[in-house]
């Protein structure tokens, strides 16, 4: 398993479970750990989600965007969803942005 901080100081899981999904389900996504995991400590900006979660983004290329989708349970505590890539920026930019760099 592995972990990161998010911006709030919360420690985000990633279970190795989850990460086989993530990859799996996301071929792009093989080889992108690290950049999930940075992602979540140093995002470009963070945008809510539908049902609580958070949406972790950063620019991995030009006009190519790395998504990571995460939930805080509390404090101390919480866990990556899912990741993804996206080029579709002007559709995550119409969430509510939650903080940004």
């Amino acid at each position: 398993m592995n972990t990161t901080k998010s911006v709030n100081g919360v420690t985000i899981r990633l279970p190795d479970e989850r990460w086989i999904h993530i990859s799996e389900e996301h071929a792009e996504m093989a080889g992108y750990l690290y950049d999930v995991l940075e992602t979540i400590q140093e995002p470009l900006a963070i945008f809510e989600g539908n049902a609580g979660e958070m949406l972790a983004a950063r620019e991995i290329e030009k006009g190519k965007y790395l998504i990571v989708v995460y939930r805080e349970l509390d404090k101390n505590d919480g866990f990556i969803i899912t990741a993804f890539q996206t080029k579709r920026w002007k559709q995550v930019e119409r969430r509510k942005k939650l903080w940004s760099r």
